[in-house]
């Protein structure tokens, strides 16, 4: 049975949530468990417009949720979800994370089962404009009921490059759990599921698309808003992260050095996966360890 999608959702654009439902509606997904959070930034009309959006694909938010935006905050909304959302998997997404299997996700669900697992795991592949700018994402028109391949080749098209920013630049946690059992607890940002093993084999591509227009005023409204308490953190590595983002973009004219070769940023999409995934992608799961406290370098 294909699982529920579980995800919180902020204040994203229109195009990229309707793109984001088009994706998973094309692994088979037709269950969504969504909770929207609006924090107090947020524009008037916010809440209405999403509505009106997931509307038009059919959904209704199971959650709404006004108010800060805590370090824990989404834990908290998709944990509630998850309660309701039967006993079976759940594929766990955040609104900018695409989900891709080697095979398919029907596939990856009886790997897991047949290895007696309760994960699936994943790694982000952070995907970002051939110049390393931060550019909004406008999809072309498309007609009620389409497909989603012209949504993914609207955003392949627009975000060509996918590469190691994440933990390379940001020293931040690239481990995704892209699938659980019900049971099964998930961390804060669903890296980790203490207690729990993935599953060998096939790692899913979480291609990230993060890094768009409105995403340094966001750092940088986080590193303000956790640095005076108004939000509260359960560690300063999200801040710490966030101002290695922004030194980058400083000392880079404003955009992402794409020709970087630590970064390792190659032309990729939605559907092919670059031949050498596999390889790279092992030894991040299994090496990557939280930056000590002071870490400004790159590892």
């Amino acid at each position: 049975m294909t699982p529920p999608l579980i995800a919180v959702i902020g204040p994203v654009e229109t195009p990229l949530l309707q793109a984001w439902i088009e994706h998973y509606r094309t692994l088979g997904i037709h269950d969504f468990h969504l909770a929207l959070h609006l924090p107090e930034h947020a524009l008037p009309g916010t809440e209405h417009r999403l509505r009106e959006a997931l509307a038009r694909c059919g959904i209704v938010p199971a959650l709404v949720e006004h108010g800060p935006w805590h370090e824990t905050t989404n834990a908290h909304l998709r944990d509630r979800l998850r309660a309701e959302a039967g006993e079976e998997w759940h594929l766990i997404a955040d609104s900018d994370e695409f989900h891709t299997f080697a095979t398919s996700l029907d596939e990856a669900i009886a790997t897991a089962e047949q290895a007696d697992h309760t994960v699936v795991r994943g790694l982000m592949l952070d995907r970002v404009t051939r110049t390393g700018e931060l550019t909004a994402w406008h999809s072309r028109e498309h007609t009620a009921g389409e497909k989603g391949e012209g949504w993914r080749e609207d955003l392949d098209a627009a975000y060509p490059l996918g590469g190691w920013l994440t933990h390379r630049l940001l020293l931040g946690d690239p481990l995704k759990i892209v699938l659980a059992r019900a049971h099964v607890p998930l961390s804060t940002g669903n890296h980790r599921a203490p207690g729990h093993h993935p599953a060998d084999g096939q790692v899913a591509v979480v291609h990230h698309f993060k890094w768009r227009f409105g995403v340094e005023a966001d750092l940088r409204r986080r590193i303000t808003r956790f640095t005076c308490g108004t939000w509260t953190e359960t560690s300063p590595a999200v801040r710490h992260e966030a101002a290695r983002f922004l030194t980058h973009l400083r000392d880079n004219n404003g955009r992402i050095d794409t020709t970087d070769p630590a970064l390792a940023f190659r032309p990729v999409t939605l559907d092919h996966t670059p031949s050498t995934w596999q390889d790279e992608a092992h030894p991040i799961l299994t090496q990557w360890r939280p930056a000590p406290p002071g870490t400004n370098q790159r590892r």
